[in-house]
């Protein structure tokens, strides 16, 4: 990503207000996006969550530390360009949703994630009008399509910054009702984290912690409490 190889230029990071939503700018300049897109968000609060990556900023742009600034980005430049190929994308995870594949054994585990998954996918029934089918072992089962299709109803009414959260909601945990019950406020980010890795969890009960497998799901749980945030930003 050659546009980001710049050093810091600019003395004052500010917001400018307007019909489309709120600019970031530097030294009065706008903010532009890797595809030359004008950095206009939809809120005051995801403003200022990019205004304060930009300010922090010293040197060269990093912008492993702009998380906020990376989903503005995708949905200006991504989202907005396909977003019903997004919705489609997202939708599709309630056809394999995590929750419906359950383990045949040991039985300590078969009762976890029963104890664990199983309001949940009561919650989606009643919430949504949405039940899903459940199964053991990896073999897919055909989900109901009213189902599936009452589950992507919410989708459709995000805009393109609520969607690049829900994307890494739904992609990281690999549940559509774990991530909805986020956005519904059902569920705490790190709770939902907690629910979607009960099988890492039990593995790393039963075997031990693989120190490397152990650092990239601290990776994604971050990111999965960053999507939750910027899904947040996207609505207040």
């Amino acid at each position: 990503m050659t546009e980001w190889k710049l050093k810091r230029f600019w003395t004052e990071v500010g917001i400018e207000e307007g019909a489309e939503g709120c600019a970031v700018t530097l030294d009065g300049r706008p903010v532009r996006t890797p595809a030359k897109t004008r950095l206009v968000l939809p809120t005051r609060a995801f403003a200022e969550a990019v205004a304060e990556e930009w300010r922090a900023q010293e040197g060269e742009i990093d912008p492993r530390i702009m998380p906020a600034t990376r989903a503005a980005n995708a949905a200006l430049d991504k989202i907005a360009h396909q977003r019903d190929d997004v919705i489609a994308m997202l939708a599709a995870y309630g056809d394999s949703d995590l929750l419906c594949y359950r383990a045949a054994e040991p039985a300590g585990l078969v009762a976890r994630q029963a104890e664990a998954w199983d309001p949940l996918l009561d919650w989606g029934a009643e919430a949504h009008g949405a039940r899903l089918r459940v199964t053991t072992g990896v073999l897919p089962v055909a989900q109901p399509p009213e189902a599936l299709a009452r589950l992507a109803r919410p989708l459709h009414d995000m805009n393109a910054f609520q969607l690049a959260g829900a994307h890494d909601l739904i992609a990281l945990s690999g549940s559509l009702v774990l991530a909805l019950a986020v956005i519904g406020d059902l569920l705490d980010p790190a709770s939902a984290w907690a629910l979607s890795r009960i099988d890492e969890d039990w593995q790393a009960q039963e075997w031990g912690v693989d120190e490397e497998a152990a650092e990239v799901a601290a990776l994604k749980a971050e990111a999965f409490h960053a999507a939750a945030r910027h899904y947040r930003l996207a609505t207040a």
